[in-house]
């Protein structure tokens, strides 16, 4: 059976983190492709990358088509978690790795969602596709197959590690910790998207009053790992300002790039009053009557 137990050798133990289990190595993965308890999921912004090459026994999960409610802008629900997990041959005895282009971005969005869900053994490959790619490891683009699991989801739990407009705004006005994951123009206003992306439907720009400015990729290194445990509290820490105690709301434009923030606060720092804001900059600038800062 398939077991994280951490020691002295562990290189995620090594470079300090609060729950070095939350992470695998490359090294890792490539000695478990045939491990019958680990499922492997891909999940990326180019959704075209999965079938021009993954990782052997990957499956592909798209955040907009998979995870998100078809109607309602919102995710999936109890039924629906199931079949998705059910169809991938998942249940609660098997390890789920994710991974994905861009520093492992939609990666930690789909960690998230699962955990909306208490899936628990869920972890990240450190690195993502970045550094499977650069260690010129396998890609594969044949389509794995595995027997349907008879998983049995629990009602999805938004109390705990997701925030929402009206909560957002008492925190703001009660001075609470904000970190805004975009980039320093769309923090300022200067911008409504990422650099390069196309303008995707917000009216103002801006941020929400109080929020400091982390942009979410400062937190990887050039490889894509993540950095470690004493680099980051020297950004979220030693410049944010943040301290263990607080309780923190993490938000960007519609919660994918916040998710990333919200796993390194949580997992690696040891964070536990973390919640990602997924409306984000998408509906705060569209809502009538809500304060902006520029």
């Amino acid at each position: 059976m398939t077991t994280f137990i951490a020691s002295i050798d562990d290189p995620h133990a090594a470079k300090g983190y609060h729950r070095p289990r939350a992470l695998v190595t490359t090294d890792w993965l490539a000695a478990h492709l045939d491990d019958r308890l680990v499922r492997i999921i891909e999940s990326d912004e180019d959704v075209l990358l999965y079938d021009v090459g993954h990782i052997p026994g990957a499956q592909k999960i798209d955040w907009h088509a998979d995870l998100n409610d078809p109607v309602t802008r919102d995710y999936i629900g109890r039924e629906a978690f199931e079949r998705l997990l059910c169809r991938m041959g998942i249940d609660a005895t098997t390890t789920v790795v994710f991974y994905g282009d861009k520093n492992n971005w939609w990666a930690a969005y789909a960690f998230w969602v699962f955990q909306l869900f208490g899936f628990e053994n869920a972890r990240i490959l450190d690195g993502g596709r970045t550094k499977w790619e650069q260690e010129q490891r396998p890609l594969v683009a044949d389509l794995p197959r595995y027997a349907p699991s008879a998983y049995r989801a629990p009602e999805r739990n938004d109390s705990g590690i997701r925030a929402f407009r009206d909560t957002v705004l008492r925190h703001a006005q009660a001075g609470g910790r904000l970190i805004d994951v975009r980039s320093p123009a769309e923090f300022s206003g200067q911008t409504t998207h990422m650099a390069e992306y196309p303008q995707e439907g917000v009216l103002r720009g801006g941020h929400i009053p109080g929020a400091t400015n982390v942009p979410w990729a400062r937190a990887a290194n050039p490889d894509g790992t993540f950095r470690t445990a004493d680099e980051l509290r020297a950004i979220y820490e030693g410049e944010a300002g943040l301290t263990p105690a607080d309780e923190v709301v993490t938000y960007c434009r519609i919660g994918e790039r916040s998710s990333h923030t919200w796993f390194v606060l949580t997992y690696l720092l040891g964070y536990d009053r973390v919640r990602n804001y997924d409306g984000s900059w998408t509906e705060w600038g569209n809502s009538v009557r809500l304060p902006i800062a520029r």
